[in-house]
């Protein structure tokens, strides 16, 4: 074996054959060939990947092609990479840029070995990386730390392990596509550790950069993300021509992977810089058209003291404890006049009193233009609602706003932001708000959702800006005629729950004979199995979701498809499918309707499709879902509970003496779609009624 060759774990097994890790664990106990660790630790030993390659292919645990699935064996090669898979992802995406723009350059260089082709690399990703990111500059004066180009070009000797990963890489381009190969490269990797990174989900994301649209319609706008982090507001960005994106991180491999995420997703001029920003600002003369950032939180050590005079303050020195506010400051002091800054920032900073008299003197000077609560589960912290500031640079001898828009979208939705069919309510809301304002200066009072409040009005002993406690309550679900809509449609869902309740049991024993599993019917081909490996990634069309959340709550599917996730191994649903969840301490199926098909299958379940000539779906799912099948086809981990659905049993039985069993079990199904109706118009009749008692718009009697 080459000393420094990517190593894989036990889960990286697993996933390049499609099994369990039980599965790769009985591998190594019953095999006695079966590769050695070179790596890692006793309790979690890694291998040599083309060892751990060779032997499943020798062995035929690669299924009907007997090969790795190319972007399970790309993925492995980053994920194992001998310098970590950081590095491998800045090596990828070198390399993609010579693929996607230099393309004989690159057939050039990959025929020859692989030592010949880490000398030759170099040079040849010099003619690509330099012209787009430039060259390392001095030293920044008075800050200790260089400015340097984000992407460097790496040297033959570290390029050397990373060429089979370049190879593989340039292999799923052709099939994928540059862009969308680098995309699901960073998407797994972030997916793998997102305690690693500060992340901005595509719901807000996209918000964020259509609230500054207004201020880049002009020709070749700039756009700054002082915390560019992984790139995700920059590339949220609507491309245009002549386009600047410019973005800063003290991580420099982050700096990196957004210079090489941007330069792959559009033509625009991309300058990405390694620095602390507050302490060592690279682009302290440009003027930006727009910044857009999500600043670290509730960071002490941001230069307080070595900042204490800098220009920058033009609105007063943020205390120690306000990071946030130094960082709204450093974005108003890299805008163009009149241009747009929009920051997520956590909604103590909207009432601290250590931050009162920036906010004060905010307000006052016109710079503060609209403060947005989002709803909680929007980004991270997800159990934390946070706001959307909106800012403009004030326009010489122009005149303040009177007025700051404060909207409160709590009551719309508990939002997930990664979500961006679940987001699209808040989003429509948030921009048809804020474009009438930032048209007019002002918007009509909408109870519960948005208020224009004098800036007077808010500058107290406090100026507190959090939107909740400035916006009169909303109308009572409606109102009372909504209220008696609901009641009345709940009247209805239970009349309908009763005509549905199933008759009384009555006691008996029905023989059924000899039992299968569901791995024998698999193996006999009277089902197939599919599990979703991705999260979002639909085929061609397909524009839904289905989620773990939608089966276990008899809903329509909720998810939209990432257009950036891989779509080689999709699964889209059809009429007749079972799609049942792996985790969770109970068992629910769900059987799959019109409504329900042609969507693709959400992370986290699995989806049989019977043979309609051997078995009935309804059959299926009603004994998949028996106590007794949960219990014995039930894993259980420390804190979490896991489904063989291999292991699940079933009566052998011809298929009218399943459709018999079908259709009581789809008489149930009924009944509990009918029940869990009644019982969500049940709680908005409640809670519409508690609501508009104690805020007065429904008297007591």
């Amino acid at each position: 074996m080459r000393e420094n060759a990517t190593e894989v774990t036990a889960a990286g097994i697993a996933r390049l054959a499609g099994v369990g890790r039980a599965a790769v664990s009985n591998w190594r106990r019953r095999h006695p060939d079966f590769p050695k660790p070179v790596g890692g630790t006793d309790t979690s030993p890694s291998f040599a990947l083309a060892e751990i390659e060779e032997w499943l292919r020798t062995q035929g645990k690669l299924g009907e092609l007997g090969e790795v699935p190319l972007r399970e064996r790309v993925w492995q090669h980053l994920a194992g990479h001998p310098a970590g898979p950081v590095t491998a992802l800045l090596h990828a995406g070198c390399a993609l840029l010579l693929v996607r723009d230099r393309h004989p350059d690159w057939l050039r260089v990959s025929a020859v070995s692989d030592e010949r082709m880490a000398e030759l690399l170099p040079d040849a990703l010099a003619q690509v990386v330099t012209p787009r990111f430039g060259a390392p500059a001095a030293a920044a004066p008075g800050h200790g730390g260089p400015r340097r180009a984000a992407v460097a070009v790496p040297d033959a000797e570290r390029l050397l392990p990373s060429v089979p990963l370049l190879r593989g890489v340039a292999e799923l381009a052709s099939e994928v596509g540059a862009r969308q190969t680098y995309e699901f490269l960073i998407g797994r990797h972030i997916d793998a550790n997102p305690r690693q990174y500060t992340l901005t989900p595509a719901g807000p994301a996209d918000l964020m950069a259509a609230l500054a649209e207004p201020a880049l319609a002009g020709p070749a706008p700039t756009v700054l993300d002082p915390a560019c982090g992984t790139g995700a507001l920059l590339r949220a960005v609507a491309p245009r021509p002549g386009q600047r994106l410019y973005g800063q991180d003290g991580a420099p491999e982050l700096a990196a992977l957004t210079a090489l995420r941007l330069a792959l997703h559009s033509d625009a001029t991309v300058r990405a810089a390694a620095a602390d920003t507050l302490r060592a600002d690279a682009f302290g003369e440009a003027r930006a058209d727009a910044v857009l950032c999500h600043p670290p939180f509730n960071d002490r050590n941001w230069g307080h003291d070595e900042l204490a005079y800098d220009p920058r303050w033009e609105y007063g020195f943020p205390a120690r404890t306000e990071s946030e506010l130094a960082w709204v400051q450093h974005a108003l002091a890299r805008l163009r006049d009149g241009g747009t800054a929009v920051l997520l920032m956590p909604p103590a900073a909207a009432s601290r009193r250590s931050g009162r008299r920036v906010r004060a003197d905010l307000l006052r000077r016109g710079a503060l233009r609209a403060v947005i609560a989002l709803p909680a589960g929007a980004a991270p912290p997800y159990n934390i609602p946070l706001h959307v500031w909106v800012l403009k640079r004030p326009v010489p001898d122009g005149q303040a706003s009177p007025e700051l828009l404060l909207v409160e979208t709590a009551g719309l939705a508990a939002a997930d932001g990664r979500d961006r069919q679940a987001w699209r309510p808040v989003q429509d809301a948030v921009l048809d708000v804020w474009r009438r304002f930032d048209r007019h200066g002002t918007v009509e009072e909408q109870p519960g959702l948005a208020r224009c409040v004098p800036v007077l009005e808010l500058l107290d002993d406090e100026v507190d800006l959090a939107p909740a406690r400035r916006l009169p309550p909303p109308a009572t679900d409606g109102g009372a005629e909504e209220l008696t809509a609901v009641r009345e449609r709940l009247g209805d869902a239970v009349r309908r729950t009763a005509e549905l309740m199933p008759p009384p049991a009555q006691a008996g024993d029905a023989t059924r004979g000899p039992v299968t599993t569901v791995g024998e019917l698999a193996r006999a081909g009277a089902l197939s199995l599919r599990t979703a490996t991705g999260s979002g990634g639909g085929a061609p069309g397909v524009t839904r979701v289905l989620t773990e959340h939608d089966v276990l709550a008899g809903t329509e599917p909720s998810g939209s498809v990432d257009p950036s996730a891989d779509r080689a191994d999709s699964v889209v649903t059809r009429p007749g499918d079972v799609v049942i969840p792996l985790s969770g301490a109970t068992t629910t199926a769900r059987v799959v309707d019109e409504a329900t098909a042609g969507a693709a299958l959400g992370r986290g379940l699995t989806l049989l499709r019977p043979d309609p000539a051997a078995l009935d779906p309804w059959f299926l799912a009603g004994f998949l879902r028996g106590t007794a099948n949960n219990r014995q086809a039930s894993s259980y981990a420390s804190t979490a509970a896991r489904l063989d659905v291999r292991r699940i049993r079933l009566p052998r039985l011809p298929l009218d003496g399943q459709r018999a069993y079908g259709e009581r079990f789809r008489a149930l199904a009924a009944f509990e779609d009918a029940l869990r109706l009644a019982g969500r118009l049940g709680e908005q009749l409640v809670r519409g009624l508690h609501d508009g008692l104690t805020d007065g718009t429904l008297p007591p009697e």
